[in-house]
């Protein structure tokens, strides 16, 4: 099983960015933590700044990987051009955050990317992630 996890701009700030919002664990660790909570998995892990990039993710394992999990931080609220690209490709997607964007401010309180993604998950810390991927092996038991 192939999961894609795309994280979007300033998450490579992670663990000096607001650490009483998003805590003190790095994006790498968090990464190589789920990698190793989940062996049988191969996780591709992805960071972006850029809108474009993200976009080329998508469409590139849009249509191999089993599932993506994407944290497009504020570009969730703002990119339709992100949102069209998870539209438009096959393999399903479950959007992460790990704040609770719905107890922040009004703005972030909209997703452009959730309408077609098959779920969100929000507000448990790096635990999010992990849910993803459980998600994505429960589901694959289940076909």
């Amino acid at each position: 099983m192939k999961i894609v996890i795309i994280n979007g701009p300033n998450l490579n700030l992670l663990g000096t960015r607001e650490p009483e919002i998003y805590g003190n664990q790095t994006l790498e660790n968090m990464m190589d933590s789920l990698k190793e909570e989940f062996p049988q998995v191969d996780i591709v892990s992805l960071q972006s700044n850029v809108e474009g990039e993200i976009i080329n993710w998508l469409q590139q394992y849009g249509f191999s990987a089993d599932g993506i999990i994407i944290n497009a931080g504020g570009y969730t609220h703002t990119s339709v051009a992100i949102a069209d690209a998870v539209a438009a490709i096959k393999t399903p997607v479950v959007e992460v955050h790990i704040s609770n964007i719905l107890a922040r401010e009004e703005f972030r309180h909209t997703s452009l990317i959730a309408p077609h993604s098959i779920g969100i998950i929000s507000g448990f810390g790096a635990k999010g992630y992990s849910l993803a991927v459980n998600y994505f092996i429960d589901n694959n038991k289940q076909q």
